[in-house]
């Protein structure tokens, strides 16, 4: 099938966003993105604010310091070194940005949020617009008796469609993928199902949020237009049973992320959360559904 200019745009600006969102650590020159995305460097910062809503620093630098913000939160870096990861080389000028951005300097956020229990993210994917969702209550019910395991992973390759905004409205996203991959067999039965979940809601604006409906595929997939291509991290996980609706599921991760994890002795690592759709909602009553939650740990 012959893609139309829009899907080529959309597949070459997608391949630079996974890779801006998989080196946030490295020097990201717009001459190199724009090499990615095989557009001149002059032609590509436009191509990219046009469609992405922001420009290529000022995404950058925007990842970056929403990863500072967990990690005041979920580790116990020094605040210089946390400074340090996210590119600034002075902590006066990391406060400095940091408060503009959530309003607190980066000591008086790690205080006030360490107050409550905070997931690592609160997807709320399957969410119906109507449905109301709490604020998590700090709880220690059920903690002992969680379902975790710690498991290896292998890194795997996954076809995705990317949704940008609230978690409770990528169920479209899904349809889109479905739809696309149908007819192409990469929907049989059998296939992986994930949700890459990329930002906390607590950090980054629902507007920006960025959700991943993916199926497993093989080597030699290859994109086009909003279908995107990535690897998922291989490496340490710990996995979560959640049984039932996932409307319920913000309180598996809340009893993962926030109580589970800090008494485990393992550490956060830098890679998004995903959900493994272990049944199907199409077939399945919602108090038998099956999601596993995997955190990566170092």
């Amino acid at each position: 099938m012959k893609r139309t200019t829009k899907q080529d745009y959309q597949a070459r600006i997608l391949r630079v966003l996974v890779h801006i969102q998989n080196s946030l650590d490295e020097a990201l020159s717009l001459e190199d993105l724009a090499s990615i995305s095989c557009f001149s460097p002059y032609h590509f910062h436009r191509v990219f604010t046009g469609m992405v809503g922001e420009s290529v620093m000022q995404h950058i630098r925007r990842l970056r310091m929403e990863r500072a913000a967990l990690r005041l939160v979920h580790t116990n870096q020094a605040i210089t070194h946390v400074a340090f990861d996210a590119g600034y080389e002075a902590l006066e000028a990391f406060s400095r940005a940091f408060r503009t951005m959530f309003g607190v300097s980066p000591s008086e956020y790690r205080v006030e949020k360490r107050q409550t229990i905070l997931p690592l993210c609160d997807s709320g994917i399957h969410f119906s617009p109507d449905t109301p969702i709490e604020k998590f209550t700090p709880q220690t019910k059920g903690v002992d008796s969680m379902d975790v395991r710690i498991e290896k992973l292998e890194p795997r390759r996954v076809a995705f469609v990317r949704n940008i905004g609230p978690y409770q409205e990528a169920g479209k996203t899904w349809e889109k993928l479905m739809a696309w991959a149908g007819p192409r067999g990469l929907f049989y039965p059998g296939v992986s199902c994930l949700g890459l979940c990329h930002d906390d809601p607590d950090v980054t604006p629902a507007e920006k949020i960025r959700y991943d409906a993916c199926i497993s595929v093989g080597d030699n997939f290859q994109g086009e237009g909003e279908i995107g291509v990535q690897e998922i991290a291989g490496g340490n996980y710990a996995i979560a049973r959640h049984k039932g609706p996932y409307e319920k599921l913000a309180d598996t991760y809340t009893s993962l992320c926030g109580q589970w994890l800090p008494s485990s002795g393992h550490e956060p690592r830098d890679a998004p959360p995903f959900e493994v759709y272990v049944n199907s909602p199409q077939d399945t009553a919602p108090e038998d559904l099956i999601t596993d939650v995997h955190i990566a740990i170092s």
